[in-house]
């Protein structure tokens, strides 16, 4: 206990002396140095923005794999900042613009507050948040980009192009309403990390009070001097901060701590498909290590877009010659029954042809089975992986195994969700760890 409170003093006289160093050159105008120097402004804040922009995407991508609101809303703050910090570069004079364009130089904190607002949002998001993430990234980017028409068509108010004044009512405005949101959603993730305790949350946390620290920078430095270049260095070191969290990371689930309680684990009815390929290992005896890399290749290439692409599976390992796909992990597909025993049936008919070019390759198995499982990361530090488990899955493994070769075999539980399928009872099948037989059928075709 007295080394976390060691820990947390130390964190917290680290954050403050940004704060404590603007203060002292506010005070003291001759410490406050001059320097102006177009080029270092452009590719500085440039540089900070892409990078901010390629957190955001990473993010994103990762938020949108497993549905998870917090993390979307985190991948928007980046984004929001990534641009218009992006339109702050714009604005430096003689680079790229004759002169100083008031609404790119607005941008800054404009941007930052609007990050702010969306950091709040992930600190708690709500039904609402979660039910609408798409419409508030289409959002963010139209507010962007009439940001952009409205400053470049030097549209009131915007069609000021000398900077605010340090110290002024908007800038002020802007500052305070900044400051609230951060320290909000500061507040949220400190009481999430003593939850998990886990590196990338304290990048947040202190992400956050560096960028609330940079509102008060802004709204207060002397434009060209060395309060004003402060706040350009807290906001490229808050997302560096972030980033170099990140990359700490194991490669796997790099984002995972910061999963909402839902996503990192919850029971969720999901579907799950086995393939696997029968007669493998005796194909695999003998052989140059390198043929059997370009069967499966082969196959993979036609049986993965079969059911990712086509059918919205994810897939969830694979193992050898083995395939584990999943369905509605997200929560996001109703219909995960029907979906998964189309996507086994194009995965059977898209391979047949290849194994029918290559009578020796083996063919595939399928099994499938329905019901509720563990949705979430398992697993601790570079080890965490994505998954779902319970007695479902093991069904759907050993359904597999029971399936004839080149066919598809599902239990009972998918059956019953099944349009129009037509079927041959494979009867009652005591599989391997189940106490009593399980009804197992033969799919041959969906209406």
């Amino acid at each position: 206990m007295a080394e976390h409170r060691v820990r947390i003093a130390a964190w917290t006289a680290l954050v403050t002396l940004p704060l404590a160093g603007l203060a002292i050159l506010l005070a003291s105008p001759d410490a406050d140095v001059h320097w102006e120097n177009h080029p270092a402004h452009f590719w500085l804040v440039l540089g900070t923005s892409v990078a901010t922009a390629i957190l955001a995407y990473v993010t994103g991508e990762v938020a949108d794999r497993r549905g998870d609101a917090r993390l979307f809303l985190v991948s928007l703050g980046f984004l929001a900042a990534a641009g218009f910090l992006g339109l702050h570069a714009l604005a430096t004079p003689k680079v790229l613009l004759d002169g100083p364009n008031g609404g790119f130089v607005l941008a800054t904190p404009v941007g930052l507050v609007v990050a702010a607002g969306l950091a709040a949002l992930s600190a708690a998001p709500g039904e609402i948040v979660t039910r609408h993430v798409r419409v508030l990234r289409v959002g963010l980017f139209a507010l962007m980009a009439i940001w952009a028409a409205a400053s470049l068509a030097q549209i009131a108010p915007l069609n000021d192009p000398m900077p605010p004044e340090s110290g002024s009512a908007p800038l002020t405005v802007l500052a305070v309403v900044g400051l609230a949101l951060y320290g909000y959603a500061a507040l949220r993730y400190a009481g999430l990390y003593r939850r998990r305790r886990a590196a990338i949350i304290v990048a947040i946390v202190t992400a956050f009070v560096l960028l609330a620290e940079a509102m008060v920078a802004v709204a207060f430095a002397r434009n060209w001097h060395a309060s004003w270049w402060e706040w350009h260095v807290l906001m490229l070191a808050a997302f560096a901060l972030i980033a170099l969290a990140v990359r700490a990371q194991g490669p796997s689930e790099r984002f995972s701590d910061l999963y909402l309680e839902a996503t990192a684990a919850s029971t969720r009815e999901i579907s799950v498909i086995f393939a696997d390929l029968a007669g493998f290992t005796t194909f695999s005896e003998g052989r140059d290590p390198r043929e059997v890399s370009e069967m499966l290749n082969v196959y993979f290439e036609a049986a993965i877009p079969a059911v990712v692409r086509h059918h919205g599976g994810e897939i969830d390992r694979i193992i050898g010659d083995e395939i584990m796909v999943t369905f509605n992990t997200r929560g996001d597909q109703p219909d995960h029954p029907q979906r998964a025993a189309a996507a086994a049936l194009d995965l059977q008919r898209e391979t047949a042809a290849l194994a029918d070019a290559n009578p020796d390759w083996p063919r595939f198995r399928v099994g499938i089975n329905t019901g509720e499982a563990l949705v979430g990361v398992v697993g601790a530090r570079e080890g965490r992986s994505y998954t779902v488990i319970g007695d479902t899955v093991n069904i759907a493994s050993r359904l597999q195994a029971a399936a004839p070769v080149g066919g598809v075999a599902v239990g009972a539980a998918t059956l019953r969700h099944l349009r129009g399928a037509r079927v041959e009872a494979l009867g009652a099948l005591p599989l391997r760890g189940k106490s009593e037989p399980v009804d197992a059928y033969v799919l041959q075709a969906l209406r």
